[in-house]
């Protein structure tokens, strides 16, 4: 599995990656393999704000629908617009061209209590 170090992580396999004052967020590689292909991904919270661990959207795979949880408070700033046409990038590249969300961080003190790379390897092991 590929669990880039540079970005935090939950325990419900979302990730994370500060880009200036925003949060990019997605669902991580370990997420994607156990989903299998997806076919659809539905976010209904553009402009909003989301507290932390809130479900933000659904992502739907062959046989599954799981909700997506937010993992630091904040307002969704941004859907990635290319998931609407090829929500198998999530499955292709979930830490490049499969992101699903940016957010404007309301407490960036939250992003202490995610997990490392190393801590979330050993929470899917």
């Amino acid at each position: 599995m590929n669990t880039p170090a540079e970005l935090k992580y939950t325990k419900d396999h979302e990730w994370v990656r500060m880009e200036g004052d925003e949060a990019v967020i997605g669902i991580t590689d370990h997420a994607q393999s156990e989903l299998g292909d997806i076919v659809f991904i539905d976010i209904n919270s553009e402009g909003q704000d989301v507290a932390k661990e809130a479900v933000f959207g659904t992502i739907e795979a062959v046989k599954t629908v799981s909700d997506l949880f937010m993992p630091v408070s904040g307002t969704v700033t941004t859907v990635n617009p290319d998931l609407a046409d090829d929500p198998a990038s999530v499955n292709k590249d979930p830490y490049g061209k499969g992101w699903i969300v940016r957010v404007k961080l309301k407490d960036k003190a939250e992003l202490e209590g995610l997990l490392t790379a190393d801590q979330y390897t050993e929470s899917i092991s």
